[in-house]
């Protein structure tokens, strides 16, 4: 395991009643369901980190921000140790962009009563340890 612990920002989307999920690929993660999201940068706020990841990863510009909670996440299989922050966002126009194809196989918009699955551990410990759907809905 890496003795490291990373910190993850991880973006939820809303756009009536669906959030906005990627299909990862690589090694971390591969094939689950994810919030758009990336590594914390040193000096960089938390809201920072959320708006330039979304950016990078959909094209997308997203406002409202508001910190949701933290999850603990240790990726058994990875030798990863991450704390992910959740952030929650709006973004009333555009539609994502595929811009990191080597990272990401598609973005949905996906209703929060039917999610796809498997969902990347981060978002699972979230909806697991918090009520985050029915503040969603």
């Amino acid at each position: 395991m890496n003795k490291e612990v990373r910190v993850g920002v991880a973006v939820i989307i809303v756009r009536d009643d669906c959030i906005l999920l990627g299909q990862r690929l690589g090694s971390h993660g591969a094939q689950t369901w994810a919030t758009p999201g990336g590594h914390l940068e040193v000096g960089e706020s938390i809201e920072n980190c959320a708006k330039r990841e979304v950016l990078e990863e959909t094209g997308l510009v997203i406002n409202s921000l508001q910190k949701l909670g933290f999850t603990n996440d240790i990726f058994e299989d990875e030798g990863k140790h991450y704390v992910t922050l959740f952030v929650g966002a709006s973004c009333e126009q555009g539609e994502p962009q595929l811009l990191e194809p080597d990272k990401c196989a598609q973005w949905q918009w996906c209703n929060v009563n039917e999610l796809p699955e498997p969902l990347f551990l981060p978002l699972t410990n979230l909806i697991h340890e918090t009520s985050i759907l029915e503040k969603l809905r």
